[in-house]
């Protein structure tokens, strides 16, 4: 009994933590001018792709369940170490299975990528 509380908490907790870290933050600043700067943060999501289709389709699996995602005015691709992922490597190193962290923004109810990070 105690061990399937344990993994039923544990898995509360895995939960949690997912729902959190998808949230976006967009923050306005009223200036003295009476001007107004907006911020707006970016969230990761985290997972491995399901389909992917260069330009059209962006499906991560993750905790939560498969997740899709739009693809922006211009989307950065890159290493984990920070090295910039060629259009033509693209073709080679993204594929179905590839663990990948997505960052994006949110606008409404869709997600909408900036940068994809894939293992080096």
């Amino acid at each position: 009994m105690k061990n399937k509380l344990h993994i039923l908490a544990f898995a509360l907790i895995a939960t949690s933590a997912a729902i959190a870290e998808e949230r976006t933050v967009k923050t306005t600043t009223v200036n003295a001018d009476g001007s107004t700067d907006t911020t707006i943060k970016t969230t990761t999501g985290t997972g491995t792709i399901t389909e992917y289709i260069p330009g059209t389709t962006f499906i991560v699996k993750e905790v939560t369940g498969p997740v899709t995602y739009l693809y922006g005015k211009t989307v950065a691709y890159v290493t984990k170490s920070g090295q910039v992922i060629t259009e033509e490597a693209l073709k080679t190193r993204i594929r179905v299975g590839s663990p990948v962290s997505v960052q994006y923004v949110t606008d409404g109810n869709n997600r909408v990528i900036s940068r994809v990070v894939i293992d080096d």
